[in-house]
């Protein structure tokens, strides 16, 4: 696994999702099956654990599934902000994800 301490721009991605207010208009929705303000949640709630001392093995599975909903309906979204709001998320899963890899030797 990678060093927690990395600067790999988590913490800049949460100041950023912090700041940003949730996309008007997109409260009750989904795609696919996948609601949007429960994915906030979920992933936000993972960020947040990761920066307090890191994800344990239920909560980096909990990631994968956030990563595979975050791919599913960004696609879709088609409203500009929206997209712009659940791109960052998924960055920032991704940065977490990285923490998480086994390192190659």
């Amino acid at each position: 696994m990678r060093e927690r301490g990395r600067d790999d721009g988590l913490a800049h991605l949460w100041e950023e999702h912090m700041r940003a207010p949730f996309p008007p208009g997109f409260r009750g929705v989904g795609y696919e099956g996948v609601d949007l303000i429960l994915l906030d949640s979920d992933v936000a709630g993972l960020i947040r654990r990761e920066l307090d001392g890191g994800l344990d093995e239920e909560g980096v599975a909990i990631l994968w599934w956030c990563i595979a909903g975050l791919d599913k309906v960004l696609p879709l979204i088609d409203d500009e902000y929206c997209t712009s709001y659940y791109r960052r998320l998924r960055t920032a899963a991704a940065v977490i994800a990285a923490r998480h890899l086994p390192s190659a030797i």
